[in-house]
């Protein structure tokens, strides 16, 4: 899979260069390309942004140098092209395994105000938001997007690690336990430790329910 980000301020993603993601670019299983929008902007000012029509606060990104940027990294409109925008569809497992069927796929990072209406209209195939806020850019929802979404590209996780995870069947993910057996007097649930794998995977499964019911009890007014 291919990502290309468009962004004023590429070196906010320096971060997609570590740890799992930048093992899995590292080596060719995933390819991330951040653009400079302002490379696109005319000079020698390289100007993006302009004072809103109608009045108001805030600058807007210019159509222009967006339009240009987009065309030459999708010229033939192959990619799936994703505004992050506090307007748009929340983000979640589901909406990330849809975008793992394109082989490509374009994000745009609004900044300031926003960026003017025609490139969305023209350009955009859908808006898509981290959550019900708003940030300062849509550089770090672009950040979360890509991690979502990339650590489902074949060979960048373990298949196993994928399968048991909070959201995979519409549940949150049970408690984790590692070594020491007890830490600070506090020992580790003893099924976990008896080998009986029925035992385990029903301890686990009631564990799900009941965080979810604790702490997340709409996803199971979703499955109902």
């Amino acid at each position: 899979m291919k990502i290309t980000v468009l962004t004023l301020f590429p070196d906010m993603f320096a971060p997609l260069g570590e740890s799992i993601i930048g093992r899995a670019r590292k080596g060719g299983k995933l390819d991330i390309e951040i653009v400079n929008i302002r490379d696109f902007a005319d000079p020698p000012h390289y100007k993006c942004d302009d004072y809103p029509f109608g009045g108001g606060a805030g600058m807007v990104m210019l159509p222009g140098p967006i339009g240009l940027a987009i065309k030459k990294v999708d010229p033939c409109h192959r990619a799936r092209r994703v505004y992050m925008s506090p307007k748009g569809e929340i983000l979640c497992q589901s909406k990330a395994l849809e975008l793992l069927a394109y082989d490509e796929i374009v994000l745009l990072c609004g900044h300031y105000e926003g960026v003017d209406q025609r490139v969305i209209d023209l350009y955009i195939d859908e808006e898509i938001s981290i959550g019900d806020y708003v940030l300062t850019g849509g550089e770090l929802p672009a950040m979360v997007l890509c991690d979502c979404v990339a650590r489902h590209v074949e060979g960048v996780i373990s298949d196993g690690s994928l399968t048991d995870e909070s959201f995979s069947e519409g549940l949150l993910e049970y408690p984790q336990y590692t070594r020491p057996a007890v830490y600070e007097g506090s020992a580790v649930p003893e099924v976990l430790v008896s080998g009986n794998h029925a035992a385990i995977d029903k301890w686990r499964r009631e564990q799900s329910l009941e965080l979810t019911k604790k702490m997340r009890p709409d996803l199971l007014e979703k499955k109902s």
